[in-house]
């Protein structure tokens, strides 16, 4: 009995030893560790750079094909503009209308608009200004400011008139566009719109998201695909642009309406007073400046 309390006690002692010897080892190793990390200097991954909102060759090209039309003294093009609007059954619809342009700066503008709405016809000649609707024969006659820039806005505020590429059209479009700027960034090259090679560059403007294709060559826009960020239905709008020619001779007479003496008259006015909710600021983000 004596001895195999002896045993038992060795024993005890071996464990309790052995406990100890382990549970030293763990603290100097711990020790160890913290004393480690205290003395060996953090390996932190180094921050990358902030990818900038305005990219400089999105505005570059931006700003190179804006100053190319500036610069022109008249210009003219086609705008075919494909919209969705919402069916009846809730589905979008796509719309299209063509539109013809021709301008002079700093005060002659022409546009023909044909397509799956009714036509109609816009004309300044620097004095007045004139919207035809060719189905009914009325013509509304209203004197205008000096410049396209403020007829177009006179046109917007008075009657409603607005078209997609006013944007264009302006003395300096990308003043226009600085204001409102506030993402801008390059895509790459398409071998496909227009025919031949562009520029991709995407931007927001006045809370549009815009996709914009560049000619590389010629600098001029020949795509626009537009959304509305605050159109809960985020119908798409695209502008397709082509027949550019700039300098080209054009007759004084393209700017007056020729048969104005068998139109019917009527007075310039906003066809919806009331527009619907939501409307009003989707037209007015694109509005021309109210500042010009």
């Amino acid at each position: 009995m004596m001895n195999r309390c002896k045993i038992l006690g060795v024993a005890s002692l071996v464990s309790l030893l052995a406990l100890s010897m382990v549970a030293g080892t763990a603290r100097a190793q711990s020790t160890t560790a913290v004393a480690k990390k205290k003395t060996t200097p953090s390996k932190k991954q180094p921050a990358k750079p902030p990818v900038p909102d305005l990219e400089p060759k999105a505005l570059q090209l931006l700003k190179a094909s804006s100053d190319h039309l500036a610069a022109a003294h008249i210009v003219s093009f086609t705008a075919v503009e494909i919209f969705e609007h919402p069916s009846r059954h809730g589905h979008p619809l796509a719309y299209s209308t063509r539109s013809d342009v021709t301008l002079q700066r700093p005060d002659k503008l022409r546009v023909l608009i044909s397509g799956d709405g009714p036509a109609s016809e816009f004309y300044y000649d620097g004095k007045i200004m004139m919207a035809y609707a060719p189905a009914e024969n009325l013509l509304a006659v209203a004197n205008a400011p000096r410049t396209i820039d403020a007829t177009l806005e006179e046109a917007y505020h008075s009657a409603g008139i607005y078209f997609p590429f006013t944007d264009l059209m302006v003395a300096d479009p990308y003043k226009d566009m600085a204001q409102g700027l506030k993402l801008a960034y390059y895509i790459g090259q398409s071998h496909v719109v227009g025919g031949t090679t562009t520029d991709m560059v995407a931007y927001i403007d006045n809370g549009v998201f815009v996709q914009m294709w560049i000619g590389t060559e010629d600098r001029l826009p020949l795509m626009l695909h537009a959304v509305f960020l605050d159109d809960p239905e985020h119908l798409r709008h695209e502008l397709q642009l082509s027949n550019w020619q700039l300098e080209v001779a054009v007759p004084p007479e393209s700017f007056a309406f020729a048969n104005a003496g068998s139109a019917k008259r009527i007075q310039f006015a906003h066809p919806h007073p009331q527009p619907r909710p939501g409307a009003k600021a989707r037209a007015e983000a694109k509005a021309p400046n109210a500042q010009q």
